[in-house]
């Protein structure tokens, strides 16, 4: 699984995004049941899937609170 960029997720739409939100969380889900059952091919994945759930939610946060880019507060 690549590694998604915050600036490629930026470039998507709030639908778009949600409906990533679902599918990592779905992915999620599956790789726990896997460990807890013996299953599991790479425990490493949970780790980097749960890290880019959390990017997909920090710029569905982003968008909702009208954040144009994290940088900008910066200058």
């Amino acid at each position: 699984m690549p590694q998604v960029k915050a600036t490629q997720l930026r470039e998507k739409t709030l639908d778009e995004l949600k409906t990533q939100e679902q599918t990592l969380r779905e992915q999620i889900f599956k790789l726990r049941f896997q460990k807890a059952t013996g299953q599991a091919e790479s425990p490493q994945k949970i780790r980097l899937v749960r890290r880019e759930l959390a990017r997909v939610l920090t710029v569905i946060h982003e968008k909702t609170a009208g954040v144009s880019s994290p940088a900008a507060g910066r200058e």
